[in-house]
């Protein structure tokens, strides 16, 4: 038998077997690359490679912003911009059909432009919406759904933190990749006030009558504490689309406005500071972490010529670019299913890539085809994440969840479609920042 067949075998089913007993991911990629290393390779000096591609690894540049903008979502998580968002967006959508379940899919969206993270993106809305819809009695289903599925969007409108994880592992610009991720996002908005609508008008009786009518004024008032966040939002993304800050340094200014913003608003006190900095340092160690190993596993699988090899089969088969493409968003559901979007993402990077590349499809686009379809895996069970997070906030168990979010996983697939038909959505703003 081939050589790199053997490897291959060996490495899937030592990494599976890792899975399956419960190791943490990132030690289970560091084990199966030293596997890799060990066995499979000429090399004698294992242990120095893997450390010394360890190390390479952890003062890139790019990684610095992963903690800062992790903290800037952890100081606005623990603030009440749940509740700033509500009152400030209620007032303004009370005329479109399905009334104020558009507030979940606007209020996710704003909330995804200043953390990053579709779990905190999730909570921080459903904090306030969840008991204030179903105090107006709307249908519980829906307005779960909704959060379930606009809560994704902290995956895909930037700043993105695992556009960041994306753009280190694929050797992406994470600037031209937050620019990538503006125009899906608004897509995915777009589609989902859609459905909303299509919803309400074909269910009136589920639907509370609109309350208090607002003059422009007392709606302009009702918002006030919105424009704090907006201006925040455009000086983050607005400063990279510029050119005037790195992704890094614009989430250093994030941080900054954040803490000033909970400092306006009476929220920032000493607890909720070191809170925020303490989760923010324990998440970022174990991305970080996780990045790290996989580097180790993916210099292991250009070692071996496994990417090589299955880059080959693949072409051999003579799959179309859309062929390809279905076959591994069937790969990420189903992955999504076992592991949280991070760590399927680093895990088969150093195979899929290469696929990716030996496809020529633009690696940039890939990158929000990919987070697009890990999102997906955000509302699938049994490991969808935010799936527990409103089985938590709700008391309801999770098929009921799963049930609610279902017609946003195809709402989802259908933004894939779209992206794939029309790549032009997540390039022209990338080419128009090159071009400046």
């Amino acid at each position: 038998m081939d050589p790199t067949i053997i490897a291959t075998l060996v490495c899937m089913a030592t990494l599976l077997a890792l899975l399956a007993t419960g190791v943490w991911i990132s030690v289970s990629l560091l084990i199966t690359g030293w596997v890799a290393l060990a066995f499979f390779t000429p090399s004698t000096t294992v242990g120095s490679l893997m450390a010394s591609t360890m190390w390479d690894s952890s003062w890139s540049w790019e990684l610095t912003a992963l903690p800062l903008f992790i903290w800037m979502g952890e100081v606005l998580f623990r603030s009440r911009l749940s509740e700033h968002l509500f009152t400030g967006l209620a007032p303004w959508l009370g005329w479109l059909p399905g009334r104020l379940l558009h507030v979940n899919v606007l209020g996710c969206g704003i909330m995804a432009a200043v953390t990053g993270s579709s779990a905190v993106t999730c909570a921080t809305v459903g904090r306030m919406s969840v008991p204030e819809l179903s105090r107006l009695n709307y249908d519980e289903r829906m307005s779960i759904g909704t959060l379930a599925g606009s809560g994704t969007l902290g995956l895909l409108i930037p700043p993105s933190i695992i556009m960041i994880v994306y753009g280190i592992v694929a050797e992406v610009s994470i600037a031209r990749l937050f620019i990538a991720g503006v125009l899906p996002g608004i897509m995915l908005v777009v589609i989902f006030m859609g459905y909303v609508a299509a919803w309400g008008l074909f269910n009136r009786k589920k639907v509370p009558p609109i309350g208090l009518h607002l003059s422009f004024r007392e709606k302009l008032w009702a918002s006030r504490l919105l424009i704090p966040v907006i201006l925040l939002i455009i000086l983050v993304i607005g400063s990279i689309y510029g050119g005037f800050a790195t992704p890094t340094e614009a989430a250093m200014i994030g941080v900054i406005g954040a803490l000033l913003l909970a400092a306006v608003t009476g929220d920032l006190t000493w607890a909720m500071f070191r809170d925020g900095a303490l989760s923010a340092a324990r998440t970022s160690c174990m991305l970080a972490f996780i990045v790290l190993c996989a580097s180790v596993l993916a210099i292991a699988m250009g070692f071996t010529g496994i990417p090589r090899a299955l880059a080959r089969w693949v072409d051999s088969l003579h799959l179309t670019t859309n062929q390809l493409l279905l076959v591994l968003t069937i790969l990420y559901v189903i992955l999504g299913c076992f592991l949280d979007g991070i760590s399927m993402m680093v895990l088969t990077a150093s195979v899929v890539i290469p696929m990716v590349q030996q496809a020529g499809i633009d690696l940039l686009w890939f990158g929000i085809f990919v987070v697009i379809v890990v999102e997906i895996a955000q509302i699938t069970p049994p490991v969808g994440i935010n799936l527990f997070v409103l089985q938590a906030m709700t008391g309801r168990d999770i098929w009921f969840i799963t049930k609610a979010a279902l017609p946003f996983f195809f709402l989802m697939l259908l933004g894939i479609v779209i992206i794939a038909a029309f790549p032009e959505l997540a390039t022209f703003l990338p080419k128009m920042m090159m071009s400046r």
